[in-house]
């Protein structure tokens, strides 16, 4: 396993909460069993997370043996389990968490005047008085408390700030200041988390920990912006999931951290390697897909399309890259991915990693029909471009080339095609139209009848190259004529005009043989 970071003097250490397990598992649909949350328990704990919230114990017993299995089988992290200010839900983390080598209790009540007003219907004193009583039962049974002051960016300042300084008087070691609802700014945030570390005479005693949901897409924003400011801790989930819009994402806050220590002065003990392989773990478990463009573990995340984005990285990676996909766990590195905004560049990059050494003309021969299929389809694969060579470069010096195909067909239409032939050493174009048993029947017919082919058809092969319905379809035919067996092959998006290139093609061989 690769090792942790090792932190300079001046870089601080940012402990990362991961709460995939309880509040990540909130996400409608997102239910884990009791043997899921242990296997994904066990990659967090890879993963380098210092303190996992493995569950809420007083909401099921399916939680509370969750959480109790998880302390007792999983080292590493600290095993954490939520806690409302009640003394029931205390009690019953407690006794969740008691066997785990390193363990902690977290509690939380509200404290924005909208949440005691229309939730709780309590004034402040009383939510004061409650939260301060919480915390000191939960630090009789464990050194580790944590507390949230829930709804805090909606408090009024003073009152959050008399809250977080009785809070840490009572034992808590960290307080969290939950972005609850996903309403703050980055500018406000770390506004607040400043001004709390001015106004509150005992903040040095406890670790400052934030909690940002995504209503608005500004968790992570919020979060680093709250790290800049003298955070310590940044409480998120894998992938971002979470009830309504998730949470803050822990790829993001962490490679965020490790990519720009130069500026935020600061790291977290993340392994980042195993970032792609609990992310991949996340999404089986809870069927939740990720975002092809999400950040650090989409699908395209290191995917590059542009041709001069594709020029620049062959040439130096650091030029379009500051994240390596190795350093997430990647293996298989950046992906060039071919289409009509793709290069020469690439394109001939691609063309030398798949084997093939080709003069530059015959590079802009094959470019010209790649650029063209670009323009049908959405996905370029290796088989197409396999198929482009194939059929483009190494197919005989062309007597009759196609140059257009229409086709009328139907439950209750004859099918007829209308084909137009060019004749290469005249220029001449000639058209016909024929009827047949099918589309193909009728379009071979029409090419016999332009150019005189006396072969017959032996073999009619049809397969897709790739996935999709605008897949690049290909066609092989065998055509004998005069006890000569020649075979072509045509690939195009439209299976019918793949099907008149391979004829025309075989049609092509038979002439240069008989030339020869």
């Amino acid at each position: 396993m690769p090792e942790k970071p090792d932190m300079d003097n001046d870089i601080r250490n940012i402990r990362i909460f991961d709460t995939t397990l309880r509040d990540g598992e909130q996400s409608p649909g997102a239910t884990m069993t009791t043997e899921e949350k242990l296997q994904l328990a066990r990659q967090l704990a890879r993963l380098g997370v210092d303190i996992i919230e493995a569950g809420f114990a007083i909401a099921s017993d399916g939680d509370f043996n969750a959480i109790r299995l998880i302390g007792g089988e999983v080292e590493g992290p600290v095993i954490c389990s939520l806690a409302r200010a009640k003394e029931g839900d205390v009690k019953r983390a407690y006794e969740a968490i008691k066997d785990a080598p390193r363990h902690r209790i977290h509690t939380f009540h509200s404290s924005s005047d909208i949440h005691l007003k229309y939730q709780y219907r309590i004034g402040r004193d009383e939510a004061l008085k409650r939260s301060v009583e919480m915390v000191e039962l939960a630090r009789s049974l464990v050194e580790d408390v944590e507390f949230s002051p829930m709804d805090a960016t909606r408090t009024e300042i003073g009152y959050l700030s008399e809250m977080v300084e009785a809070v840490i008087g009572a034992g808590a070691s960290t307080v969290n200041i939950p972005d609850t609802v996903g309403y703050t700014t980055p500018e406000e945030f770390g506004a607040m988390i400043r001004e709390l570390r001015k106004r509150v005479s005992n903040i040095d005693d406890a670790v400052i920990s934030v909690h940002c949901h995504n209503d608005l897409g500004l968790a992570v924003a919020n979060s680093l912006a709250a790290v800049y400011n003298g955070a310590g801790q940044v409480e998120c989930t894998i992938n971002g999931i979470g009830e309504r819009a998730g949470n803050c994402s822990m790829e993001e806050v962490a490679m965020a951290l490790r990519t720009r220590r130069d500026f935020f002065r600061a790291d977290t003990n993340i392994v980042s390697e195993e970032i792609t392989r609990s992310s991949r773990l996340v999404t089986k478990i809870t069927g939740m897909e990720v975002q092809p463009n999400k950040a650090i573990v989409g699908a395209n995340a290191f995917s590059h399309e542009a041709g001069i984005h594709q020029d620049g990285l062959l040439k130096e990676k650091t030029t379009y890259e500051i994240i390596s996909p190795e350093s997430v766990g990647l293996h298989h590195g950046t992906k060039l991915v071919l289409g009509k905004h793709s290069g020469r560049h690439a394109f001939k990059s691609r063309l030398v990693e798949l084997g093939h050494d080709l003069a530059d003309d015959d590079i802009e021969v094959a470019f010209k029909r790649f650029k063209d299929l670009a323009d049908q389809k959405k996905d370029i694969f290796d088989e197409d471009i396999e198929t482009i060579v194939s059929t483009e470069l190494m197919k005989t010096q062309e007597v009759f080339s196609l140059d257009g195909l229409t086709v009328n067909a139907g439950t209750d239409k004859a099918p007829r095609a209308t084909v137009r032939i060019r004749v290469t050493e005249t220029d001449e174009v000639i058209e016909r139209e024929m009827g047949g048993d099918g589309p193909v029947d009728a379009i071979y017919r029409a090419i016999a009848e332009i150019t005189g082919t006396k072969s017959k058809l032996q073999k009619f092969d049809i397969k897709g190259i790739t996935g999709g319905t605008d897949a690049l379809g290909e066609v092989t035919v065998t055509l004998e004529e005069d006890d000569r067996v020649v075979r072509g092959h045509g690939a195009h998006t439209d299976i019918l005009v793949a099907a008149a290139m391979a004829y025309i093609t075989a049609i092509n061989k038979l002439a240069a043989k008989q030339a020869g």
